[in-house]
């Protein structure tokens, strides 16, 4: 597979020494990518608070040493830090992107006009000869204040949103697969976004 998948870039700075550390200690005496990189799902999933105001104005903001020292991201900033601490661990990842609407913002989606996210960020991760899809943007403090079921990953079975909340309410709809990335698209998420005017810096 080459370094495409597993080589640092400036965004995914795998190669940094907070990334290489924090993977050796949540992946030290577990053996087999997959269980490796279920505990790094987790830590990037509960440990790293969700937030959909994370400050993102500078390219900085997305680099995943960076996301990590912050303890705070949104989705995007989420998937390339996991991406990131898989890669520190030997694990080929990349990041994928899903164009969703989502049901659960509704002062945001008023603020920018639509309630459509061009470039929701999401992880694939390669265990055992096949890529595997890990969502860790929603933490747990987050699923319980929202009535949302929380993502689960077993490394073997995709992870993704969940469409609906636990009372049966719309969360979230995929509505179009923009494929895989070996390195964060930072100029076309911007490009895209309709919300960049609106997140806080």
């Amino acid at each position: 597979m080459g370094e495409r998948y597993v080589g640092h870039t400036f965004f995914i700075d795998c190669d940094s020494s907070p990334i290489k550390e924090k993977s050796g200690e949540l992946t030290t005496r577990i053996e087999g990518a997959k269980e490796k990189a279920i505990r790094l799902f987790y830590f990037v999933r509960d440990e790293i608070r969700y937030d959909i105001y994370s400050p993102r104005s500078n390219d900085s903001d997305f680099k995943a040493s960076h996301v990590l020292a912050s303890g705070e991201g949104y989705c995007v900033q989420k998937a390339v830090l996991l991406v990131a601490l898989a890669r520190a661990a030997n694990i080929p990842a990349r990041l994928r992107f899903a164009e969703i609407r989502s049901h659960r913002a509704p002062a945001l989606a008023e603020k920018r006009g639509s309630n459509v996210f061009p470039y929701h960020g999401l992880t694939d991760l390669r265990i055992d000869g096949r890529w595997v899809r890990a969502t860790p943007t929603y933490d747990m403090n987050h699923c319980l204040k929202e009535g949302i079921t929380p993502v689960d990953f077993d490394g073997e079975r995709d992870a993704m949103l969940p469409l609906h909340t636990v009372d049966g309410r719309l969360n979230v709809e995929y509505i179009l697969d923009r494929g895989f990335f070996d390195d964060l698209p930072i100029d076309e998420i911007r490009r895209t976004s309709t919300s960049w005017k609106y997140m806080k810096t």
